[in-house]
């Protein structure tokens, strides 16, 4: 029997790049060696917090499955799944609108970043988004959770809505998830500024290698990669203060499994000129196979489709008894 249940996922807006990829879709690949049962999810319900246009999001909900599956995630392994076609997101999500308080979400930093100075015109749905995220987690009953620095906070608002239901219920059903750390990644930044993340929507191409890019495209991204005049130092700490130098090497690092130290060793002291070209190897060697796989499923919606009904079928037969137990639980109709 499997010793962990693990939940995570991707929301469904925008195109993947390498950052995507080595800060989430390389670590769920590389979970399917743990023993545990893994829900991958396209989070489309958190999507729409925002507005989408719905070709586009239905568009993007497909690319982003096909994702998974070029790097490598098995859906006889793991089970992958539009998070809208499961209904007990929404069902438990209500139920915990009723459990967590105005004050959990108040202190939520993302809310405050992502809605700035015009919060009233922000959609309800946007202020709620980590009780969403809790019922994303616990619905599955889900025991750890892989999350970056910039989720921990609802990762704990999800342990304090767990811990409040199973208080204020007197019962011990609901666990209490823990993060899934999956060692040190590389945070990797956009290609024309070292200071700011890797994004999808920035609106320069060249700040980013996405997922469908073909041989060439990479190719010619790292070589216009912004960098600086200076040749590499032979040890890390000549790296500070001189972001796209830091970053470079670290996506060197980061696709090759070597450490920075590593790098260095074979190229401090050598200038931009020399490590270009040696970067952009690495980078096509890892990157091209997955944007072949990548663009070979999308040319094929019907095989993604029937990857994602499986894997949603297989979400509800797990979700769809949680949601009834809590609703008894609580001395609901059921």
């Amino acid at each position: 029997m499997a010793t962990q249940r693990i939940l995570s996922g991707i929301q469904a807006s925008g195109s993947l790049h390498l950052g995507n990829y080595l800060g989430a879709l390389k670590k769920f690949a590389d979970m399917q060696a743990l023993d545990a049962e893994r829900y991958y999810m396209i989070a489309d319900l958190h999507a729409i917090t925002v507005w989408q246009d719905p070709a586009q999001l239905l568009s993007q909900t497909r690319e982003i499955a096909a994702c998974y599956l070029a790097a490598g995630v098995d859906p006889d392994r793991s089970v992958i799944f539009p998070q809208s076609a499961v209904p007990g997101h929404v069902e438990l999500g209500w139920l915990f609108n009723c459990v967590a308080r105005l004050g959990w979400l108040d202190r939520m930093t993302q809310f405050k970043d992502k809605a700035g100075k015009d919060k009233e015109r922000a959609s309800i749905g946007l202020y709620t988004y980590p009780v969403l995220q809790a019922a994303d987690i616990l619905l599955y009953k889900a025991t750890h959770v892989p999350v970056g620095e910039d989720q921990r906070q609802h990762l704990e608002l999800t342990r304090d809505v767990a811990k409040k239901f199973n208080h204020d219920y007197k019962v011990d059903y609901f666990p209490l998830p823990e993060t899934l750390y999956q060692g040190p990644g590389a945070r990797i930044m956009s290609l024309r500024d070292g200071t700011a993340k890797m994004s999808k929507s920035d609106p320069s191409d060249n700040s980013r290698i996405n997922l469908t890019d073909d041989t060439d495209t990479i190719a010619s991204k790292i070589k216009k990669a912004k960098s600086d005049a200076e040749v590499l130092p032979s040890e890390e700490a000549g790296l500070e203060g001189r972001a796209e130098a830091k970053n470079l090497v670290g996506i060197y690092a980061a696709l090759a499994s070597v450490s920075v130290a590593d790098v260095l060793s074979d190229f401090g002291g050598k200038g931009f000129g020399a490590f270009k070209p040696a970067l952009a190897e690495v980078v096509v060697d890892k990157m091209s196979p997955i944007s072949e796989r990548l663009r070979a499923l999308l040319n094929d919606p019907a095989e993604i489709d029937r990857v994602l009904r499986a894997g949603a079928d297989k979400a509800i037969e797990v979700s769809a008894p949680v949601v009834a137990e809590t609703k008894k639980i609580m001395g609901l109709w059921n």
